[in-house]
Order: C-alpha cells, then structure tokens, then sequence
C-alpha cells in the first residue's frame, strides 16, 4: 500500500458521500428523510470495510476497482449513462419524499434494504473470486479465467449482482416512482457486457471456450 492509494481511496470515498447525499437530501429539503440515511449506511459503511479490507490485504485490487478511465469509446457511454441514470434516481426518490408522490410502505424499505445486503456480500464474493476485477474494461497481464463459484452460473456475476444492488435502491429510498429509473440498468449493462466479451474473446486466453461452457452472461436461464 502506498499514500498515494490511501489518499486516492480516502478522497473518492469522502467524495462519494457528499455527492450521493446531496443528489438525495437536497431535493428531499431536509436531513430528516429516514430512507435517504438508511440507504446511505447501508451503502457507504460496507464500503468502507470492504475498502479498509482491500487496502490491508489486497493494495492491487483496490487500485483496480479505484481506476475509472475507460479508453473504449462505447465503455466511456455507458459510465455516462449509467451516472446519469443514479442522478435522475436519487433526486427524483429526494423529490418524491418531499412531495409525497408514490411514498412506499416500511415492509418494502425493510425488504430492499435485505435484498441490498444479500446483494453486497455476493458483490465480496465476486471481488474474493476474481481480484482481476476493473472498474475498466482491460485484460492485464497473467490475467486468467475464473469459471468457478458465480464464475460457473453466469459469466459475468458482478454485473449480475449489481442488478439486484441497483433495483433495490428505490425501495430502500422508498420511492416507487424512482424504480423505473433504475429499470434501465439492465439495458445499459447488457450494452457494456456485450461490447467487453468483443475484448475478452481477442485478448484473454480461453475466453472463448469459457463461453461455450457457461451458457448465460447475466441471468441464468434468460440472458
């Protein structure tokens, strides 16, 4: 571990939680909006462990989930629509607990909040299986395939966690008018799995076989 990662970690975290509580409390007009900081611990105290835990024991993969640079043009789009879609979805959940649109009952913010955190320690697993895990699109050297655990069910089970992660924020926040926001995930991620396998089949040895082997990208059965 070096200063400049812990610093770089420290500052994008920091970040990270002044930016989502604004986009949420803002437009809320209040700090009393009890899903908006029930969503924010459940979002940034995990993160934070699982950070301390990467920097402890594994300074590289920190580093890895840290960068966000993508050089692939059709990379770069998706980030953007992606960060689009979280702004849209937390001012409108802030807006929505304001003017009390679509309030949804507890039972749905206790359900969200269960499926959030299932959702996270399956997203630990995923980072535990592969520590050649990027937040950009790059095969690095002696990188290998992984096709056990997740690895065996789906071929790309981080962005399948996410989904789950990701759908379950509204309820958390418990705006119901803020979940066809979210609804758009899976057409962006199936437009960046599609374009990152383009990539790994030319550079990452054995990816091909790898797919003729486990069948579904995202969602067994289905995609």
């Amino acid at each position: 571990m070096t200063l400049k990662l812990f610093f770089s970690a420290i500052i994008k975290f920091l970040l990270g939680v002044l930016l989502v509580g604004a986009l949420i409390f803002l437009p809320a007009g209040t700090l009393s909006f009890t899903n908006g900081w029930i969503f924010m611990g459940i979002l940034f105290i995990p993160m934070f462990c699982a950070g301390v835990a990467m920097m402890i024991k594994d300074p590289a993969l920190l580093e890895r989930r840290l960068e966000a640079k993508e050089t692939r043009s059709a990379q770069d789009t998706v980030i953007k629509l992606s960060g689009l879609m979280f702004i849209i979805g937390f001012v409108i959940a802030g807006l929505d607990y304001r003017f009390a649109w679509l309030p949804l009952p507890i039972g749905f913010t206790i359900g969200g909040a269960v499926a959030f955190i299932i959702a996270y320690i399956l997203y630990a697993e995923v980072l535990r299986e592969n520590t050649y895990l990027s937040r950009t699109i790059k095969v690095e050297e002696g990188q290998k395939v992984i096709d056990t655990g997740m690895y065996a069910v789906v071929r790309h089970p981080m962005y399948a966690v996410t989904l789950l992660l990701f759908i379950s924020m509204p309820f958390v926040l418990g705006s119901l008018i803020a979940l066809p926001v979210f609804l758009f995930y899976p057409f962006i991620i199936a437009k960046r799995i599609t374009d990152e396998e383009k990539l790994l089949v030319q550079e990452l040895h054995g990816y091909e076989e790898y797919r003729k082997k486990v069948k579904y990208r995202l969602i067994p059965f289905i995609w």
